[in-house]
C-alpha cells in the first residue's frame, strides 16, 4: 500500500495551531485519508488501522430521520458492516419525531435500506443502565441503552456534517448523543439536569455546557470500550444539518473523503480543518454553522479530559 504521510501544516493552510508544529513524531495521532468515497475504500480504511473489530461488534451510525436522505447509505456501508458481522445500533430520540419510540425506529431503518444489510439493534428497546464519567464538570454518568453492554466491539461509523445544535457531527457526537438512550440524551442535552423528555428542550443550559455534556458522555464510552472500539467518518453530504432532520437543507460544498483513527479527537479535529482548507467556497455555509454553535468547544474539553490529541498527523493513502 502506498501511503504518503501529510504533515498537516504542508496540507492545510492557517491551520497549524491544530495540527502541531512541523516536526512530525511518532507519538501524535494519525488520522487516515481518502479522497474517494467507494465501498472498496471504506474496507480498506479499516484495515489501515490494524484494530480488527472482534467478537460480537456494534456497528454505531446514524439511520436517518424519516424525510431525510443524506445519511450514510446502506450500499457504501454494507461490505465493511458484513465484514465485521457486525450488527447497525442505535438508540431512540428525544426529539419526537419518526424514530423516537422503537418500533417505529426500526421501521425508519428498514425503510432506508439497513435491514436489508444486517439486523439492527435498538438498544434501549428494553431500559437503560448507567456508564460512569470519571472527570465530568456536568456530568457524572452516561445514561446507554441497556443493550450496549452486550457487544465486545464498538465501530463508530460516523457521518461528518453540520448540526443544529452542536455545530456539527462526527466521531466524539457519535458516540455520546448516539448511544445515549432517549433519556440519557436528555441528560446530556440538559447537561445532567434532568432524564425528562418533555422537559428538556423547555430549559437549555449554556451551549457550552452542552458541548462538554457532550464530550464528557463520550468520555465515559471511551473508557468502557478501552482498546475495542475504532472510528470512521464520511464526510459527504455536508448540510448544515444532521440526519436527525426530517427535512435537512442541502449540502453547498463538494465531498470531502473518508478519514479514520483511533483517536476520536484528532478525527474530529481532522475533518473539521478539511472543511476550512476546501477550496469550495460552498464551505462558508456550514463554517458559519459550527463557529455561530461554538463547535470546537466539544473537541477542547475532550482533549482536556484526555479522550484524544487536536494534534495528529494525516496520512493520505493513495
Amino acid at each position: 500500500m502506498n501511503r504518503i504521510i501529510l504533515t498537516i501544516i504542508c496540507m492545510l493552510t492557517g491551520f497549524t495551531s491544530s495540527c502541531g508544529s512541523s516536526e512530525a513524531t511518532d507519538a501524535r495521532s494519525k488520522v487516515y485519508f481518502i479522497r474517494e468515497i467507494t465501498p472498496e475504500n471504506l474496507v480498506r480504511i479499516y484495515d489501515a488501522l490494524e484494530r480488527p473489530a472482534t467478537g460480537r461488534v456494534a456497528v454505531k451510525l446514524s439511520t436517518g430521520e424519516p424525510g431525510g436522505h443524506h445519511f450514510l447509505q446502506p450500499a457504501l456501508i454494507a461490505p465493511l458492516v458484513q465484514k465485521v458481522n457486525g450488527t447497525i445500533v442505535e438508540c431512540n430520540t428525544a426529539y419526537g419525531g419518526g424514530r423516537a419510540a422503537t418500533a417505529d425506529h426500526l421501521k425508519a431503518a428498514e425503510a432506508h435500506g439497513f435491514t436489508a444489510i444486517a439486523s439492527v439493534d435498538i438498544m434501549d428497546a428494553d431500559g437503560e443502565v448507567a456508564l460512569p464519567v470519571k472527570n465530568g464538570k456536568h456530568l457524572k454518568e452516561d445514561i446507554v441503552g441497556a443493550h450496549y453492554l452486550d457487544y465486545d466491539f464498538t465501530m463508530v461509523l460516523s457521518h461528518f456534517k453540520g448540526h443544529m445544535m452542536g455545530g456539527f457531527g462526527g466521531a466524539l457526537k457519535n458516540i455520546s448523543i448516539g448511544i445515549a438512550s432517549s433519556q440519557g440524551k436528555a441528560w446530556i442535552h440538559s447537561a445532567g439536569k434532568t432524564t425528562d423528555v418533555a422537559k428538556v428542550w423547555g430549559d437549555l443550559p449554556p451551549q457550552d455546557n452542552f458541548l462538554e455534556s457532550m464530550a464528557e458522555a463520550a468520555e465515559a464510552i471511551i473508557d468502557h470500550c478501552g482498546d475495542k472500539i475504532l472510528y470512521i467518518s464520511v464526510a459527504n453530504n455536508l448540510s448544515v444539518d444532521c440526519d436527525c432532520d426530517s427535512n435537512p437543507e442541502e449540502p453547498k460544498m463538494g465531498d470531502i473523503g473518508i478519514l479514520a483513527s483511533l483517536d476520536p479527537v484528532a478525527l474530529d479535529q481532522a475533518c473539521v480543518d478539511l472543511v476550512y482548507a476546501s477550496e469550495d467556497p460552498g464551505k462558508v455555509h456550514l463554517i458559519e454553522r459550527m463557529e455561530s454553535r461554538h463547535g470546537i468547544h466539544t473537541l477542547e474539553h475532550a482533549e482536556v479530559l484526555g479522550l484524544g490529541s487536536r494534534t495528529y498527523e494525516l496520512v493520505e493513502l493513495k
